[in-house]
């Protein structure tokens, strides 16, 4: 059964950093790109940043590019995202996501974290 725990979320005042982990579990994920997506209370989810298998591709959504980076360790099947100069705009509940492909951006993702609750404040 395929796990994806999220840790490393809370509550960060503007300007500061956080960095999110996921540990997936269950199979092996050499082959899959992972990602981290966000959802604020009213809006849709959105993919942040995704990595692609090898980690020698990243993609992320204009919001955050610059802030933060996404990385991988694939003997650890774990995803991290460094977030920097934190913004109130990025409180959201992130997700930890995976999905088997060559690709590098995840659109159909295979398994989702439980969520965590990332709260920024001005």
């Amino acid at each position: 059964q395929v796990q994806l725990v999220e840790s490393g979320g809370g509550l960060e005042q503007a300007g500061g950093s956080l960095r999110l982990s996921c540990a997936a579990s269950g199979r092996t994920f050499r082959h899959d790109a992972m990602g981290w997506f966000r959802q604020a209370p009213g809006k849709e989810r959105n993919l942040v940043a995704s990595i692609n298998y090898s980690g020698g591709d990243t993609f992320y959504a204009d919001s955050v590019r610059g802030r933060f980076t996404i990385s991988r360790v694939n003997t650890k099947n774990t995803v991290y995202l460094q977030m920097n100069s934190l913004k109130p705009e990025d409180t959201a509940v992130y997700y930890c996501a995976t999905q088997r492909t060559l690709a590098t951006i995840i659109r159909q993702p295979d398994a989702w974290g439980q969520g965590i609750q990332v709260t920024v404040s001005s």
